[in-house]
């Protein structure tokens, strides 16, 4: 067996994997061959000799033509006269009804309204298991902005649904009273509030501002950096979750996006890269 038919034998076994993934971010299963059919064109004329898991390269591949996809399918929307020419060309009565039945109607007229990164970000995380580095470097994001478009794309799918309602309420409840033992140096208070896994982080940007570490673990520690500060802090919905938000002159500089189970923090995340911030949306309260 010649190098190019052992490349192709692989990608045989990986393409209903790929067509799957191509599916579900498309929403088209007529487009998935194409997107499906265009990686195979770019494995053949790739050098994959260093390639450890091929898959995961593959799904990296088929995912960035899906990206541009959706994206050519965005910018042909926004010409009307386009739209009957593309409904000829890509409809398949019998495909869609399958892709309907799988994603469920619902999903896929939710799926069309997010924009392309959103879409992607959360079928790649949600619907596949792709961690976020991974998802980072196909959009050309960093990791963090992956997780945020995920979230995003998340909370649009989910809608208001009056269980998560309550329990906003409650996480802004016990972020407020964060807040308050930090300002007021009640350390035990806010050991109170800490689980006992709890990890506060920060990006590169926010230790090069000097106030922080890269990471600290445990309810003392995290409770320390804390204690006696946050005086400039405000609470605020960050990607509808509640957290703290330091600003300047009404401009987002630092965010605090927490992580909740069973009533205490499990975590907090501080983010000050430009582009992380950009990619948030936050709700003073």
């Amino acid at each position: 067996m010649s190098e190019l038919e052992n490349l192709a034998a692989r990608f045989e076994a990986d393409r209903p994997h790929l067509r799957q993934v191509a599916q579900r971010i498309l929403g088209s299963a007529h487009e998935a061959d194409d997107a499906v059919q265009e990686a195979w064109v770019r494995l053949s004329r790739s050098d994959t000799a260093e390639v450890d898991n091929l898959t995961g390269w593959l799904t990296t591949v088929v995912s960035r033509v899906c990206l541009d996809m959706l994206r050519s399918r965005q910018a042909r929307r926004e010409d009307p006269a386009e739209l009957p020419v593309l409904a000829a060309e890509t409809a398949d009565p019998e495909q869609e009804a399958v892709m309907a039945d799988a994603l469920g109607p619902a999903l896929l007229l939710v799926l069309d309204t997010l924009g392309p990164r959103e879409r992607l970000a959360f079928v790649l995380h949600d619907m596949f298991a792709v961690p976020f580095p991974q998802i980072a470097e196909i959009i050309g994001a960093s990791p963090a902005v992956a997780r945020q478009l995920a979230s995003r794309a998340r909370r649009r799918i989910q809608g208001t649904d009056p269980t998560e309602d309550g329990q906003t309420t409650r996480k802004r409840e016990i972020v407020e009273a964060f807040l308050a033992a930090a300002r007021g140096g009640e350390f035990a208070a806010l050991l109170q509030l800490l689980d006992p896994s709890v990890i506060l982080s920060a990006d590169e940007a926010a230790v090069a501002m000097g106030n922080t570490n890269a990471l600290s673990e445990g309810p003392e520690a995290v409770a320390g950096v804390f204690n006696g500060r946050a005086k400039a802090l405000r609470t605020a919905y960050i990607d509808g979750v509640p957290g703290l938000v330091w600003a300047l002159r009404g401009e987002p500089k630092v965010v605090f996006a927490f992580a909740f189970e069973d009533g205490l923090i499990t975590g907090i995340e501080q983010l000050a890269d430009p582009e992380t911030l950009a990619a948030l949306e936050i709700e003073f309260v």
